[in-house]
């Protein structure tokens, strides 16, 4: 496997655009929380100024509206930035798999010649 070599400042390039887009992802949930925690707070306050009990008002499918499909989003959103599945199929996966099936076949082809 060959070696690159990447001088200071490419890293340093590279350590800020992930530096931007881990910052970006936290505008993103800072956000998220803000607008959906305004919606939810003016839905529940209206909704018990028509009657209805906290309880009832804070679990009024309105007030979840916009919190299930923007969190999917802010979700998809961290898994990207966070790269939580690197492990399976990230950075250097096609090498690991490679190596793993020449060394099965290593394996297979010393034990038949035995």
């Amino acid at each position: 496997m060959e070696k690159k070599d990447y001088s200071k400042e490419d890293s340093y390039l590279r350590a800020k655009k992930r530096v931007e887009t881990i910052k970006g992802f936290y505008w993103h949930l800072v956000v998220f929380l803000a607008v959906n925690g305004f919606i939810t707070i003016s839905g529940v306050m209206r909704n018990m100024t028509q009657g209805e009990s906290f309880m009832e008002a804070f679990w009024d499918s309105a007030t979840f509206f916009t919190w299930v499909p923007w969190g999917i989003g802010l979700l998809i959103h961290g898994i990207v930035v966070f790269d939580v599945f690197s492990f399976v199929i990230g950075k250097g996966w096609e090498e690991r798999k490679i190596k793993e099936i020449i060394e099965k076949e290593e394996h297979t082809y010393t034990s038949l010649n035995r």
